[in-house]
């Protein structure tokens, strides 16, 4: 009886240090989020990939909030997702839905990577958040849209590369996004980029219509980030 005691005694203190290691990780994780999203300039974390070339394809690209993003680019962003979406949308459970869509990329709490030609000509973009997700930190990709021009060109690919050392610079866990499974370029095109099946993708007999993907950052638990020590410097489907 004795024994039995012990080893329940012992079970009960690991399932609390258990419960205060996962309580610290989460906290660990929202303070992560909090600072990345006070930031008031993402462009010194990951300056040199905001430059790209690739044969006559010249690219520059910056960084902004939503609340901050010229009408003019929101407007194109929008219609470039609907342009390139809607149909794919319309083609599975969700639907296309603008006014729900326009609500999503507007939130306040929308990051834009937005890509111009040397002619300033809008190219590409990518609408992604810093937020806790499932209990992670987590940088969320929630498009990335490329004009026809600039596709098949490796633009994609840089943007995601941006989007992964942000993640990396401000101590989030992973890029993850959602894909819809019957766009199978896309799903082709994140595999090829690294990314594969997130844990807190849905089963497929639950849902075929779409699957969590992710890559995980290279971040070093415990190193610290100098460039998140500066104060003012520091769901998708490509298509």
């Amino acid at each position: 009886m004795g024994k039995k005691t012990l080893a329940s005694a012992s079970k009960s203190k690991e399932k609390r240090q258990a419960r205060k290691l996962e309580q610290r990780r989460i906290a660990d994780g929202m303070s992560y989020v909090t600072s990345a999203n006070r930031l008031k300039d993402l462009a010194p974390l990951c300056k040199e990939l905001l430059v790209y070339s690739n044969k006559d394809l010249e690219i520059d690209m910056y960084i902004q909030r939503v609340t901050e993003l010229n009408r003019s680019v929101l407007d194109w962003a929008i219609d470039l997702t609907e342009r390139n979406m809607k149909r794919l949308y319309e083609t599975c459970a969700w639907g296309w839905n603008r006014d729900r869509k326009v609500e999503e990329m507007t939130d306040d709490a929308a990051w834009y990577l937005i890509a111009k030609d040397k002619d300033n000509a809008l190219q590409a973009f990518s609408h992604f958040r810093f937020d806790m997700d499932f209990g992670d930190p987590v940088l969320y990709c929630y498009e990335v849209q490329i004009e026809e021009g600039g596709r098949r060109r490796g633009l994609g690919q840089r943007v995601l590369c941006v989007l992964e050392r942000l993640a990396q610079a401000t101590r989030m866990r992973c890029v993850r996004l959602t894909a819809l499974t019957h766009n199978p370029s896309a799903a082709a095109f994140f595999r090829a980029c690294g990314y594969s099946i997130d844990d807190t993708s849905p089963p497929k007999e639950e849902t075929n219509h779409y699957e969590i993907l992710s890559k995980a950052t290279e971040h070093v638990e415990g190193e610290d980030s100098e460039e998140q020590s500066r104060d003012g410097a520091i769901q998708t489907d490509i298509h």
